[in-house]
Order: structure tokens, then C-alpha cells, then sequence
């Protein structure tokens, strides 16, 4: 890799540019409705759209607290692990549904993390939708995405050049994968018609 990254500065990166474009929305509509000659239907439509928004900025925000913050007991609520990731998946494209089958283990709080991270990494690699599995599996985290639409080849490759060291056009989008090896986890990807994620 030409530069090596500090992993706060990937980890703010990727925080900024997936909540900023969802702000800027949110901004721009509060000023619509600052319109006095706004109608019913405008103030109606618009509201509708600031609580997705919204609902969209506190999913989003409530997984990347629980993933690149500080640990807590929230970690290791297994059911709360499951909802904030299936959440934040339902944030990625409004348009596409992402299923996930996800077990979370009660009070693992780390071994959640690395859940949450490594699904964070399969999302990132399918385009229009599709499903998640994530399991541990002989002392590894397993994790694969299956869409039947095609899979980002780009994205992919980007995860392989990362993993391997190599130069990568947008190293904040391998921020996941970046966080793992800080964690002092040793990781992979395959595809073929699937993508896989292995976490030792």
C-alpha cells in the first residue's frame, strides 16, 4: 500500500461520507419548509421525508457507535446487536432489501464486533440487495452475501488489493476490513458466484 492509513482517520472518513449526504437532504428540506407558500401536500411529503431521513441517520448511527466506538454493554446484547446491524443494513439502499441471518452470541461483546463488522463488509459488496449470512464456525467468523443480481466486482477486488497491502483508489471504503486487522484478526474474501469473508 503506498501510504499507510491510521485507522481514525479511515474510520472518520467512512463515518462522514456515509451520514453527510443523508444531512445535506435533511437540510435542504428543512429549508423547503421554511417556504411560507408551501401547500399541504408539500409540508406532508416533506415531513414524511425528514423522519426517513432521520430514521435512516439514527440506524446508521447507532451501528457505527456499537462498531468503532468505545465497548459497551450493548455489545453483548445479542438482540440488540441483531436489530442496530439489521437496521443499518435497511439504511444501505432504500430501494434493495438486505435479509440477514445473523446469530450474535449473548455477553461475547468482541466476538459481536467482528459480527458486526464483518456483515458491514458483505454489505459493501452487493449492489442491489439480496442476503447475509454470518456464523462462527471452527473458531473463525464466516460471513457470505448472495444477491441475484451481480455482486460489486469493484468493491471486491478493492477488499483483495487492501487485504494484500496494495495500493486501493478509496482505502475509507475498506475501513471494516482495516479495523479487523486492527483488531488482530486475520481476514480473506473468495467470490465466485458468492462473496465470502473468512475472520480468524
Amino acid at each position: 500500500m503506498e501510504k499507510k492509513f491510521n485507522i481514525s482517520e479511515l474510520v472518520c472518513t467512512r463515518i462522514s461520507h456515509d451520514l453527510i449526504g443523508n444531512i445535506g437532504a435533511f437540510s435542504n428540506a428543512m429549508e423547503l419548509l421554511d417556504d411560507d407558500d408551501n401547500d399541504a401536500d408539500f409540508v406532508n411529503e416533506s415531513l414524511a421525508m425528514l423522519k426517513n431521513i432521520s430514521a435512516v441517520l439514527s440506524a446508521r448511527l447507532k451501528f457505527f457507535r456499537m462498531v468503532f466506538g468505545i465497548a459497551n454493554s450493548n455489545l453483548e446484547k445479542a438482540e440488540l446487536v441483531s436489530k442496530t446491524t439489521f437496521e443499518y443494513l435497511q439504511t444501505l439502499n432504500l430501494n434493495s432489501h438486505i435479509d440477514l441471518d445473523f446469530s450474535p452470541l449473548e455477553g461475547k461483546a468482541d466476538l459481536n464486533r467482528v459480527f458486526m463488522l464483518a456483515v458491514m463488509v458483505a454489505a459493501d459488496a452487493l449492489v442491489k440487495g439480496g442476503k447475509i449470512y454470518a456464523s462462527a464456525e471452527n473458531g473463525c467468523i464466516k460471513t457470505k452475501a448472495i444477491s441475484e443480481a451481480s455482486l460489486s466486482k469493484l468493491k471486491i477486488e478493492e477488499m483483495r488489493r487492501f487485504i494484500n497491502g496494495e495500493s486501493v483508489d478509496n482505502p475509507a471504503q475498506c475501513v471494516a476490513l482495516a479495523y479487523l486487522q486492527e483488531l488482530g484478526a486475520k481476514v480473506s474474501v473468495t467470490y465466485d458466484k458468492d462473496f465470502c469473508l473468512i475472520v480468524q
